[in-house]
């Protein structure tokens, strides 16, 4: 049984594991805990002093000015969690949840928050034994960190919430009894520190970035399948090119396209003709897929480094209880606003491509719609449309939510960063990439189809292998949206970069 340790630095494949697979155990490094032992500590003693401390024994927010009684503290971190837990919409799915648990518990395994060990291993024992909080999807302006997320999932710590178990909605007290755990009590500081942080959007973001980056190999592979179907000439994709224009990006995917193109019969058909130069589409593979993954290159360093930070406030120091901002999810949300229009883009060249590969002018010969009976059959036409669509609803939800404002607290948070909504809105556009892809996917193996007896290279031969073993070759007109849903699901699941060597 594979087990994930936090207290250390995690990777965004850890946060991965931990999300898709329930039968990983998680547990504290040794080390980490002799930190947080100590730094509790220097809470209580705060406490003794009966000094003023915002976050242990004042109000919050814009009411940090009112001192609260040693004696009333347990009620205040109570009502905190009660009165946060404002989250609207629908339930968040099990892995964002999984990946917000252990987000949490890892930032407070630092120390630095100033919680006891108990507060760490309640978490963990929902996320070992699976229980699952529900935690409404918005309400979060991620500024003094993911409040009204956080604060559902803490209410289930505390035995208030409810949870899915064993697939069952529940009171969270419940099953905690049923399992010999013992639902969390909250002590001076522990509720806020609970929900001061990103974790709600990392969590999301992670789960995202996984996916951006398999559609960005997905792309290439896809945009070389279009190529072939098209007569296309590959001499764009010259490593020369991409050397005196270095972009880390455009360099994989020079040598992508290049390395699809090895072996190819259907290539070498057409090496004479008069064609100079495709579509900027397809002439500009690497320059625009290059960018999206230096976009999403960036995306991964700066959840890196976010994952294994801690957001909370005030921090416990050896030498000193200060308050601070690192709940502000500003690196984040401007991040995931960059992916999101680069994703944007992603689909926008996809799509353009699609509508090549329909068009006699510009698909080498090929029949309207590549329906060999066009006319009386439509063939893909209204494929087009529906990538048409999901790339307009893309470009709405690529506006960037960071630049907006709405203050927050009686003007004390007057500037928050919108992330939350960056991450949902960048999980609905990796969906809408998705179908994009699968649409030009489909197309594009239907179109290197009808160049039979010519074959693409050997690794694009394998897709189309991968492709037909689900949908069959175009003949009379059919249901198409069933095709289209098929081809996604073989990018989903990753079946393709796993069989194809691709960059």
């Amino acid at each position: 049984m594979k087990k994930i340790i936090i207290g250390k630095e995690l990777t965004l494949e850890d946060v991965f594991a931990v999300a898709t697979d329930e039968s990983i155990q998680v547990d504290i490094d040794e080390k980490a805990l002799i930190k947080v032992k100590k730094n509790r500590e220097l809470v209580d003693n705060v406490l003794k002093q009966n000094k003023p401390v915002y976050g242990i024994n004042t109000g919050f927010g814009s009411l940090s000015d009112v001192k609260i009684d040693n004696d009333k503290l347990k009620n205040l971190q109570v009502n905190l969690i009660r009165s946060h837990s404002a989250g609207v919409g629908k339930a968040l799915e099990q892995p964002f949840v999984r990946a917000m648990m252990l987000l949490r518990a890892h930032n407070l395994s630092y120390g630095y928050s100033g919680v006891r060990e108990e507060v760490l291993r309640s978490i963990l024992f929902f996320l070992n034994n699976n229980i699952i909080p529900i935690v409404p999807e918005k309400g979060s302006v991620d500024a003094s960190g993911d409040l009204a997320p956080l604060a559902h999932l803490t209410l289930a710590l505390i035995g208030e919430g409810d949870v899915t178990y064993k697939g069952k909605q529940r009171i969270a007290k419940d099953v905690i009894k049923e399992l010999g755990g013992k639902v969390l009590e909250l002590e001076a500081k522990e509720g806020l520190a609970l929900i001061n942080g990103t974790q709600f959007m990392a969590a999301l973001g992670c789960l995202a970035l996984i996916e951006a980056e398999s559609l960005t190999k997905h792309a290439d592979i896809i945009a070389a399948l279009s190529l072939e179907g098209m007569l296309g000439t590959f001499s764009p994709f010259d490593t020369r090119i991409s050397d005196i224009r270095p972009h880390e990006g455009q360099k994989i995917v020079s040598k992508n396209i290049s390395s699809f193109a090895n072996g190819s019969e259907i290539k070498d058909s057409h090496k004479n003709c008069g064609r100079v130069q495709d579509p900027y589409s397809l002439r500009c593979i690497p320059q625009v897929h290059g960018a999206v993954r230096d976009a999403i290159s960036y995306l991964r360093k700066t959840l890196s480094v976010e994952i294994n930070s801690v957001t909370d406030n005030p921090l416990v120091f050896d030498d000193a209880i200060i308050s601070g901002g690192n709940f502000h999810g500003e690196p984040l949300a401007l991040a995931f606003d960059f992916a999101s229009i680069a994703l944007t883009e992603l689909s926008s060249i996809s799509e353009r491509r699609t509508d090549k590969l329909l068009t006699p002018s510009f698909n080498g010969g090929l029949p309207a719609y590549l329906s060999k009976n066009s006319g009386v059959n439509s063939g893909f036409m209204i494929a087009q449309y529906t990538a048409a669509s999901l790339l307009n609803e893309n470009r709405v939800l690529a506006h960037p939510s960071s630049i907006d404002n709405v203050p927050t607290s009686n003007d004390k948070e007057d500037h928050v960063s919108m992330g939350a909504t960056g991450a949902r809105k960048l999980l609905s556009i990796i969906d809408n990439v998705e179908t994009v892809l699968a649409i030009e996917l489909m197309l594009a193996v239907e179109a290197c189809t009808q160049r039979q007896p010519l074959k693409p290279s050997k690794e694009l031969c394998k897709v189309i292998d991968i492709i037909r073993k689900d949908i069959s070759a175009l003949g009379d007109d059919r249901v198409i949206a069933k095709d289209i849903n098929k081809a996604k699901s073989i990018i989903n699941n990753k079946k393709i970069i796993t069989e194809v060597r691709v960059g």
